[in-house]
């Protein structure tokens, strides 16, 4: 059985006296993609925040490697391995595609290390490569998404937490960006996918939490929760899929 390397336990998060996670209880093993389902303002960002300390939790323990990391510092859990692609992609628009990737590695002190994982992106993404020089609020959506997962990767994560990784692409982008999360998780990076797309998400996960309004309501394993008609009405339209 796969250890556990990721755990929430009872955690609640507020926004002042507005409560945001209302006692939630999950994990997350070693290789796996688990998604969060759930509709807008449900809680699936603040879990992440949450986990990233970017948001404090007011109650309830968050566990990486079976270590309370619930009061650490932002920069210390990157550090741990925990990595937060949020929503938005934030990338550094002002400065060119390579000089995004060298930041995701700033505290890397050997430069032939730094270059390998460079490489490894390029790999990964052939059209960063081809764009290494153009600044970054020249790319397109897409483009702009591949580089805020590359910028993750140059951090070699334990776990990469991302946040609608497929918002706002077209469809056809939305299958590339699956498509390289799966390679992603391929090699050896367990995911933590937060994916307004259900369908796509569940499609490509192990596993899956819905939340509501702060709450998990219903778990379990992807290609089960894909054929829950209460799943299939609330996030996956009302014809069920054939897969």
């Amino acid at each position: 059985m796969s250890e556990v390397i990721l755990e929430l336990r009872d955690v609640e998060t507020r926004y002042g006296q507005i409560y945001a996670l209302r006692g939630i209880n999950f994990q997350v093993k070693k290789g796996e993609i688990v998604t969060l389902l759930g509709a807008n303002g449900a809680g699936k960002s603040t879990t992440l925040k949450t986990i990233s300390s970017l948001v404090p939790a007011s109650a309830g323990q968050v566990l990486f490697m079976g270590r309370d990391i619930t009061y650490d510092q932002p920069h210390s859990i990157v550090e741990m391995g925990v990595i937060h692609v949020p929503e938005g992609r934030m990338i550094f628009k002002e400065l060119t595609v390579r000089e995004n990737l060298e930041l995701g590695s700033f505290t890397l002190k050997n430069n032939a290390e730094r270059k390998r994982r460079i490489d490894h992106v390029f790999e990964i993404f052939p059209v960063l490569k081809e764009r290494h020089k153009q600044m970054g609020g020249f790319l397109s959506g897409g483009e702009q998404q591949m580089l805020a997962i590359g910028r993750a990767l140059m951090t070699q994560p334990k776990v990469l937490m991302l946040d609608e990784p497929s918002l706002g692409l077209a469809p056809i982008l939305v299958q590339t960006i699956m498509k390289i999360i799966k390679q992603i998780n391929d090699e050896g990076t367990t995911v933590l996918l937060v994916e307004q797309n259900a369908k796509a998400a569940l499609k490509l996960a192990n596993r899956g939490y819905v939340l509501e309004t702060g709450e998990i309501v219903m778990d379990g394993n992807a290609a089960v929760l894909i054929k829950d008609e209460s799943i299939v009405k609330a996030y996956l339209g009302e014809e069920k899929h054939p897969d």
